[in-house]
C-alpha cells in the first residue's frame, strides 16, 4: 500500500476517535466500517468476531479491548 493512502487512512480514522471522561482514545465500529470498506454492517461484525478471536488466541483479554455498545438512533 502506497504510503500517502496509510497515512491518509491514518488521518481519517484519529479523526473520528472519541475520549473518554478521563481522556482514553476509543472509537465506535458503526462510525469506522465505512472508510474501512464495508458498507454492509452484517460483513463488518464478521470482521470484528475474527479480531475478538485473534486477540484472545494471543493472549490479551477481550473484554480490555472491546466493549458492546448499544447506540440509539432518532427515529424521523
Amino acid at each position: 500500500m502506497k504510503r500517502e493512502i496509510v497515512l491518509q487512512l491514518t488521518d481519517t480514522f484519529e479523526s473520528h476517535a472519541q475520549l473518554t471522561e478521563i481522556g482514553v482514545e476509543y472509537w465506535l465500529a458503526r462510525d469506522v466500517e465505512h472508510f474501512l470498506g464495508y458498507s454492509d454492517w452484517r460483513n463488518f461484525t464478521a470482521v470484528i468476531s475474527k479480531v475478538r478471536t485473534a486477540c484472545e488466541v494471543s493472549g490479551q483479554s477481550v473484554l480490555n479491548q472491546f466493549v458492546d455498545v448499544t447506540k440509539l438512533v432518532d427515529l424521523g
